[in-house]
């Protein structure tokens, strides 16, 4: 947590020092939970800036933040710090007559308020906290400038929906809650509902799940809590699908608006304009993040043109209702689950439900489509980024498909498309859902149902499915050759070929792949799929004795790959020329290599490319002399394999590198020794594994106790924790 140059008083703390400073902020009624570090920073941008404003979505602690760090800095403002809570006030005109009023001054002239503020305020040195004034933003923002331009001494924490936008203002924006602290306050406030009950560990776990559920939105926690006087844990979690109904009855001593969920988020409605409302609810088609792209897109049409979008898009960050997040793949946006649940709700009165979906499905299997064709170019990384980022709305696409029979056809196309996703990405499992799911709908053997069969069939075959995998592929080639479909032959000749390398068949393989070859070339087929054919031929090849004939395919592969920017067919490459490397006696080079394929696994999440790697690397450490590293990355290589399918498919080809280093370590360690090894590895995440064996942990230095329990030999590298509260708001400079 970042600490403050001058630490706070802590107002909860019985020895603390305290006096009778002025002020009017109200003393809390239950106990202020987690927050740490955004109290800190908040305290922090008091002492550098004259004005701060807490910003966030409705019910995520802004008036419960400002309270406590106005409680906290109390003792560095000898005139006071005051409170006024502006949320009642309608009318402009009175704006500054409630400040007058919270500041507790009497004035029987005819001064205006303004004045009375100015004279006041001149010499003293004061916080004026307000709370509540988004809907008098402009008045606002007009008096908070002119009292900071002539009373030097004043500092301002505003706590509202949107920014003031005055001259100096930093703006902080406060994030929902972290896990922990949503867990702490959620368990906090059921205790004070039901003091007589002990949670079970059911109840935490379910805590967590409810914390999820609502995006830790400290309102909503709260008001699910309160629930808790009838219900179970799990019964708030049932109900949680009619959240604005279920989310009622706050304390009495809260602010009207947040006395409901649904109540405290209409005020954030009541106060847009007609299209900000409107965009609002386009916007809750969206799953999950969105881009400004598919906004504009989706969400223009008649009331809001498309070209109008980024205007108002704005608008509803300045107000809260929409988040921004800055990653990998730009800078994108997001509705809380409750705030797209109500635009949701406004969106179907309208009856525009089904419409704004299908213009989502529509753009959404667009992307699908461009992205296939862009994952044989040198911005792999970044399809695959994309991808995982708008897995979301792509899920939502498929689903929106299968609710008509006329369009289940779009479903298979876009299952299908994904198909360097499901493999590629670390997806196998999901991708397997999809396709079945799609497939049990009946439709006709057009294109887009024979690639969906080829692509479960590839599926199948790298979780070491047999059975799964010749079903679809035989149902594949026999309805393609029927319907005279070459491409769909093709891959279903193709991954046939691939399937009987996996089941310790090299030669039919190589005949299949060559045949698949063959095909590709004669309809000009060239993609990541025939890359990797030519790869798959190369391991057949290898695994029949011909170490040269296979490397000089992969050779061959290295250059094509070079010339297109491949980089996912390229690993598996590289791991073949590492086999044919470690068998020739240059495991130095086969390390180097198989050091690139994790790097390419590591940025593709290709969980099959990262285990295989580690089992062959395993093999070299021990040929190296480190038989104890060796035993430590097979047992992370064995963790690894449970999410991809059968381990090293049941193939004894595949299967022989782990065998022959298991055999040399226990040789040299003993059966206890690599036992413990073993169990090192397997404590080690994937990310854990993979630094270590790129050389970032500890293993290799540690050569002379070899499979030690204890030590970065046996139990990886210690790395400091991350912050949980890394990327969950902060200040932003206006």
């Amino acid at each position: 947590m970042r600490r403050l140059q001058h630490p706070f008083t802590d107002p909860d703390d019985p020895d603390s020092p305290r006096s009778a400073p002025a002020g009017n902020v109200p003393a809390e009624l239950n106990r202020f939970v987690g927050r740490g570090y955004e109290l800190a920073a908040l305290g922090g941008l008091l002492e550098e800036s004259r004005l701060v404003t807490v910003v966030g979505v409705a019910g995520v602690g802004k008036t419960r933040c400002a309270g406590r760090v106005a409680a906290l800095t109390e003792k560095r403002y000898c005139d006071g710090v005051w409170l006024a809570e502006l949320s009642p006030v309608r009318e402009p005109g009175l704006l500054e007559h409630a400040v007058v009023e919270a500041l507790g001054l009497t004035d029987h002239t005819g001064r205006p308020p303004r004045a009375v503020l100015v004279e006041h305020l001149r010499e003293r040195r004061a916080l004026l906290v307000l709370d509540g004034f988004e809907h008098l933003v402009d008045a606002c923002a007009d008096l908070v400038r002119e009292l900071l331009r002539r009373a030097p001494g004043l500092r301002v924490l505003a706590a509202g929906r949107r920014p003031l936008l005055v001259d100096g203002e930093v703006t902080f924006t406060l994030a929902p809650m972290c896990d922990e602290d949503a867990v702490e306050l959620f368990s906090e406030r059921a205790r004070s509902v039901r003091p007589d009950r002990e949670p079970t560990a059911g109840d935490r776990a379910a805590a967590l799940e409810l914390c999820h559920r609502l995006d830790g939105i400290p309102l909503a926690l709260e008001l699910a809590a309160g629930r808790l006087r009838a219900l179970s844990v799990d019964q708030v979690l049932l109900r949680l699908d009619d959240r604005f109904r279920l989310l009622t009855g706050g304390s009495r001593g809260a602010p009207p608006r947040h006395r409901a969920l649904r109540t405290a988020i209409g005020w954030s409605h009541e106060l847009c304009t007609p299209e900000q409302r409107l965009l609002w609810a386009r916007l809750s088609v969206f799953a999950g993040q969105f881009d400004l792209e598919a906004a504009e897109y989706i969400c223009g049409g008649a009331g809001l043109p498309a070209d109008a979008v980024l205007d108002v898009l704005e608008e509803l960050l300045a107000q809260s209702v929409v988040e921004r997040e800055d990653g990998a793949t730009g800078t994108r946006y997001r509705l809380l689950e409750s705030v797209r649940e109500y635009g949701a709700e406004w969106l179907a009165a309208a009856g525009d439900t089904r419409r704004m979906r299908r213009r989502h499905r529509d753009w959404f299997l667009g992307l699908a489509t461009w992205c296939e064709l862009d994952w044989f170019s040198p911005r792999q990384a970044e399809v695959a980024a994309r991808i995982d980022a708008e897995l979301p709305n792509l899920r939502r696409a498929m689903e929106c498909s299968m609710e008509s029979p006329d369009e289940v056809h779009l479903a298979h196309h876009l299952a299908g498309s994904l198909w360097f996703y499901w493999a590629g990405c670390g997806r196998l499992s999901e991708g397997r859902y999809w396709l079945e799911h799609v497939l049990e709908e009946p439709t006709p053997y057009d294109a887009s149902r024979l690639k969906v069969l080829w692509v479960l069939g590839y599926v199948a075959v790298l979780q070491g499915d047999a059975v799964g995998a010749i079903s679809a592929l035989q149902e594949c080639r026999e309805e393609a050759e029927r319907s005279g479909d070459a491409t769909a032959t093709a891959y279903a000749v193709h991954r046939t070929g691939c399937l009987a390398i996996v089941t310790d068949d090299p030669a039919r393989a190589e005949e299949l792949l060559r045949e698949a070859l063959g095909r590709y070339r004669e309809i000009g087929e060239l993609n990541s799929n025939v890359v990797m054919a030519q790869v798959e031929l190369a391991m057949a090849v290898a695994f029949q004795g011909d170490l040269d004939a296979a490397a000089d395919i992969c050779e061959e592969v290295r250059e094509l790959c070079e010339d297109h920017g491949e980089r996912w067919a390229l690993a598996y490459a590289l791991y073949v020329l590492a086999y044919a490397a470690l068998r020739r006696g240059l495991p130095e080079r086969a390390r180097r290599m198989l050091g690139e394929c994790l790097s390419i696994g590591r940025t593709f999440d290709d969980l099959l490319a990262t285990a295989l790697s580690l089992e062959l690397l395993a093999l070299v450490t021990a040929v190296e002399g480190d038989a104890g590293e060796a035993a430590v990355l097979q047992g992370a290589a064995e963790r690894i394999w449970p999410s991809v399918g059968l381990p090293l498919f049941g193939s004894v080809f595949f299967g022989r590198p782990r065998v022959e280093c298991e055999e040399q370590v226990r040789r040299e360690l003993g059966d206890a020794a690599y036992e413990a090894g073993l169990r090192a590895g397997r404590r080690l995440d994937r990310a854990a594994a993979v630094e270590r064996a790129l050389g970032g942990g500890g293993g290799r230095e540690r050569r002379d106790t070899p499979g030690a329990e204890s030590g970065p030999s046996a139990g990886g590298t210690r790395r400091p924790a991350a912050s949980r509260m890394t990327g969950r708001g902060g200040p932003e400079r206006w």
